[in-house]
């Protein structure tokens, strides 16, 4: 059986690792929590991430199970250089066109669809039940949440989060490390380093 190495015992990190199950992995926690924290529900927490880092021979396949976009970059990244395998992980039950690309890194969950022609970048969160339509563009370390509606030809930042239920128009673009408020509804450009909220989605501050 594939061994898969979690960094992050939290709750984002329980979905990851049930996803990774589905896949046919084994799965170890590392967390900086540890020795403090031993195990997660079922799973062990085996190490920190310096253990982490000097068990890459064993545990060379590895994911980021972090919900916050900056701090997630920053262990992907050190992953990244170390030279770790960062593999992407599709739920079965997504959805997801042939001719999509995802990048390394980024996890898709349960009753997601991307549709044909969508970019999906690295170490991104494609949450349950959302929906990336033809042609969209979604930026590396990315946060879609649960229910979340891309539009045809949606474009989304690097480091940007949209909250659950938040839908665009199609064409729109959603700057770099923005957040879009749940439930929101995006017709027109958000720019980049605000927080946008509300139907229409207005700029509320920076």
């Amino acid at each position: 059986m594939k061994i898969l190495a979690i960094f992050g015992a939290s709750g984002h990190g329980k979905v990851v690792a049930d996803l990774a199950e589905c896949l046919g992995y084994n799965v170890v926690f590392f967390d900086d929590a540890y020795p403090e924290r031993k195990n997660i529900e079922h799973w062990s927490v085996i190490g920190s991430f310096d253990d982490l880092l000097r068990s890459q021979k064993k545990y060379i396949n590895t994911v980021v199970a972090i919900g916050n976009n900056e701090i997630r970059f920053q262990f992907y990244n050190q992953l990244e250089q170390a030279g770790f395998i960062l593999p992407f992980l599709i739920h079965p039950t997504a959805v997801v066109s042939k001719y999509a690309i995802i990048s390394s890194g980024t996890v898709v969950f349960a009753n997601t669809v991307i549709n044909a022609f969508a970019q999906i970048g690295g170490n991104c969160i494609i949450n349950t039940g959302a929906i990336v339509e033809h042609d969209c563009m979604v930026g590396n370390t990315v946060h879609l949440s649960p229910n979340v509606s891309l539009a045809g030809g949606t474009i989304v930042g690097d480091f940007s989060w949209l909250g659950i239920g938040s839908v665009t128009r199609q064409l729109v673009t959603i700057g770099n490390n923005s957040i879009v408020g749940a439930n929101s509804t995006v017709i027109s450009n958000i720019p980049s380093n605000v927080v946008a909220l509300g139907t229409p989605a207005a700029v509320i501050k920076n």
